[in-house]
């Protein structure tokens, strides 16, 4: 993870993973890049449109200080302006511009007051071939990857994750590898097998690791989940994200959606 890019807003949650990156720039040695993007109208005057209104170089100047800031000291830093405001021409700039580093800061999405697009994460994710790092709005979290949590189905998805977590998982880390099951579900030995092969991939990296096999019986998969994080005292939470069948927008990735509106930790996802 040697090129990092952190989404940036007005927001106020801007400062929690601007300071997460930095955090991790510095650890691993790493490039990081801050862009600023979010959702403004144009100024119009009869038919003629003027971008950027007063409102937007305001906001965008005072994100990039905040940057400037945060980031003083890192030997490679660099500030970018995506310099959009329509909604698809955020995703189209951003999916394009993600191909090009290792790992995607973003926050939450927020239910209210909305200055992104409500879908950037998701079509990053999917469309950009880059992994996410997911930082919620409530709590702070100064740094990840000292106590790591991977999900495990056995699925594209999760393999890609497991690679991803691994690169962001800190030197000396105790990692848990958690797949849940139904009760009664038949591949239940089949998935004890697996996490044991998880676990052996880690040692190789030289990661500790155990695994654990979950029931859920009365809550979802990602309650589920949620709840083995807290249990654990995880740091970071590794899943891959809108897998299964189906088109990634409709059918597929109703879980990864439900862990974007509820996660209690920060969130690292691959497709």
């Amino acid at each position: 993870m040697r090129n990092l890019l952190v989404h940036l807003d007005s927001s106020a949650q801007t400062k929690g993973r601007l300071e997460l990156a930095s955090a991790l720039a510095r650890r691993m040695q790493s490039r990081l890049v801050g862009v600023f993007a979010q959702i403004q109208r144009s100024v119009t005057s009869g038919v003629a449109a003027s971008w950027p209104p007063a409102e937007y170089v305001a906001a965008r100047n005072g994100a990039e200080a905040a940057f400037m800031a945060a980031t003083e000291g890192l030997a490679d830093r660099a500030f970018m302006d995506l310099n959009r405001g329509d909604e698809s021409d955020i995703n189209v700039q951003a999916i394009d511009l993600a191909r090009h580093f290792d790992l995607i800061i973003f926050g939450q999405p927020q239910t209210e007051g909305h200055l992104v697009p409500g879908d950037l994460i998701e079509r990053v994710v999917v469309d950009a071939g880059r992994p996410a790092l997911v930082v919620p709005h409530a709590g702070h979290f100064a740094d990840v990857g000292h106590r790591p949590m991977f999900a495990w189905n056995d699925s594209r998805e999760a393999a890609r994750a497991f690679v991803d977590g691994i690169r962001v998982t800190t030197k000396g880390a105790t990692a848990l590898v958690v797949s849940v099951s139904k009760p009664g579900d038949p591949t239940i030995d089949y998935r004890k097998g697996s996490l044991e092969l998880a676990v052996a991939h880690l040692k190789a990296h030289g990661i500790a690791g155990k695994a654990d096999q979950a029931l859920a019986s009365d809550i979802g998969l990602m309650d589920a989940l949620l709840n083995e994080a807290a249990n654990c005292g995880a740091d970071l939470l590794v899943l891959g994200a809108f897998g299964g069948q189906g088109y990634p927008r409709f059918s597929r990735g109703s879980g990864s959606r439900f862990m974007l509106k509820h996660m209690t930790l920060p969130v690292l996802l691959s497709h």
